[in-house]
């Protein structure tokens, strides 16, 4: 018998399901300040620095997501031998999270700095390169061996070159029998194929299956990509229009969570940590779906790159 979705969910259940997460990282770096003047030297704001804050992004968040709700999070990815990888490092490990990092010492962890003022982003820095395939093929022999100790998959490719060898990957974990999530990019999905899921949000479904002139529309479309690319399920987050789940059964729509929508970054990481995490747990797609988006609703309200906790998400 699954666990019920119309009462909160038991912590012990939760506290089970052992996710893997594979992907890209980054480190989020925010720095805080005061607008008081216009440069001199050109038309640009000065901003005076007076906090910093870290927060691992990408693949990083993900995990956070998985831990903060309770499940068992690990963590596998590439990044560079710098100061980083290894803030990240330690950031993941404060909050139980087993990190497995490859370290390529040519490859700088990727770095998003954002200079916040007056409350908005005034601009953001990005600080990243593309890892070797030695790194890679030496993820893809430790991917091997974690497998057996979790009892889902999650592929967050953020197109930062981690996830080269995915295929090889989904290939391992379907014959395991494991659930297989992916939070797409790109336009060519075709790498993807055999997965359980796959989590696009409009502009990323769009840009592989073309623009839709109606509900009837996307749904011929998403089940083609979804037979197409042998996947049991394609879930479609729609922001303000809730999210839609195609499967072999036809589709599940839920509608968004009414609140006020403060950021919606790292949104998609809630979402699918939610989903694998329960998915984990012993959760249908369709059982989880509910509590995904209601997961998803509470994140926005959030700044920054964020996560949902399990009191927040059973409260």
């Amino acid at each position: 018998m699954k666990p019920s979705v119309t009462k909160p969910i038991a912590a012990d259940l939760l506290s089970a399901s052992r996710v893997l997460v594979v992907g890209d990282v980054m480190l989020d770096r925010y720095w805080y300040g005061a607008v008081e003047r216009i440069s001199p030297e050109a038309p640009v704001p000065v901003v005076r620095i007076t906090r910093e804050e870290e927060r691992g992004g990408g693949a990083a968040n993900v995990a956070f997501n998985v831990g903060a709700l309770g499940a068992q999070a690990s963590l596998l990815t590439v990044v560079g031998d710098d100061e980083a990888s290894r803030k990240l490092e330690a950031l993941l490990e404060k909050t139980g999270i087993k990190t497995h990092f490859g370290r390529d010492p040519e490859l700088h962890t990727t770095v998003k700095l954002r200079i916040i003022g007056r409350q908005q982003q005034l601009i953001r820095l990005d600080f990243e390169n593309t890892p070797k395939s030695e790194i890679l093929a030496s993820q893809t022999a430790q991917f091997s061996a974690l497998l057996p100790q979790c009892d889902c998959v999650l592929f967050s490719d953020y197109g930062k070159g981690g996830l080269a060898h995915v295929g090889d990957m989904i290939t391992q974990a379907r014959a395991a029998g494991k659930p297989i999530f992916i939070d797409p990019k790109g336009s060519d999905y075709s790498r993807y194929r055999n997965a359980t899921a796959i989590t696009p949000n409009r502009a990323e479904m769009q840009e592989v299956i073309g623009p839709w002139a109606s509900e009837d529309d996307l749904r011929t479309k998403a089940h083609a990509l979804r037979q197409g690319l042998a996947l049991d399920a394609v879930l479609l987050t729609r922001s303000e229009e809730g999210m839609t789940l195609f499967d072999a059964q036809g589709e599940l729509h839920v509608s968004a969570q009414a609140r006020e929508v403060f950021d919606v970054t790292g949104a998609g990481d809630t979402v699918i940590a939610t989903m694998a995490a329960l998915v984990g747990a012993g959760f249908t797609l369709r059982e989880a779906l509910p509590w995904a988006n209601r997961a998803g609703g509470i994140v926005v309200g959030k700044f920054g790159t964020a996560t949902v906790s399990y009191q927040e998400l059973f409260a």
